[in-house]
């Protein structure tokens, strides 16, 4: 549905004004899915981006800057989020052996076998896959790129 109809408005200074606007939105929309895929599991966004970047590590470990560099979010706190992965068992932390003051972050079995879940619920594909064609997609990705630089 076309950006007018989804706020009630056609009143934009121009296209790239609409275009921010249209981007915005539609974050929201997206998030709002995801969301409501990740309530049946009880965890959040920002917990399920730890986990993921974690397995993107697995067997190695990760620390709690490498997390914060590589989340979608910047302005999540990072140690919070792990505290709670820790409390559900889907993560741990253990002591860097080379630096005893650093703490390792390690993804557990039980949030390897979670993702497994969550993969197939959570396939970008299954979101986008009726309004937009995999070429379109293409397309789409390209220009966030263009547009950021």
């Amino acid at each position: 549905m076309e950006i007018e109809k989804e706020i009630y408005s056609n009143k934009f200074e121009n296209n790239h004004q609409k275009a921010i606007i249209n981007l915005i939105y539609t974050y929201g929309w997206i998030t709002n899915l995801l969301r409501k895929q990740l309530n049946k599991y009880k965890i959040t966004l920002q917990q399920y981006n730890i986990l993921r970047i974690l397995r993107g590590q697995h067997p190695n470990p990760a620390t709690i800057n490498m997390l914060k560099e590589r989340m979608l979010d910047k302005m999540s706190d990072a140690s919070r989020i792990v505290d709670r992965l820790v409390q559900k068992e889907l993560v741990k932390r253990c002591i860097n052996s080379k630096d005893r003051r650093a703490v390792d972050i390690l993804i557990t079995t039980k949030g390897l076998d979670l993702l497994l879940k969550l993969d197939v619920e959570m396939s970008s594909k299954n979101i986008l896959d009726k309004n937009i064609s995999t070429t379109e997609a293409g397309v789409l990705s390209d220009l966030l790129d263009k547009m950021r630089g």
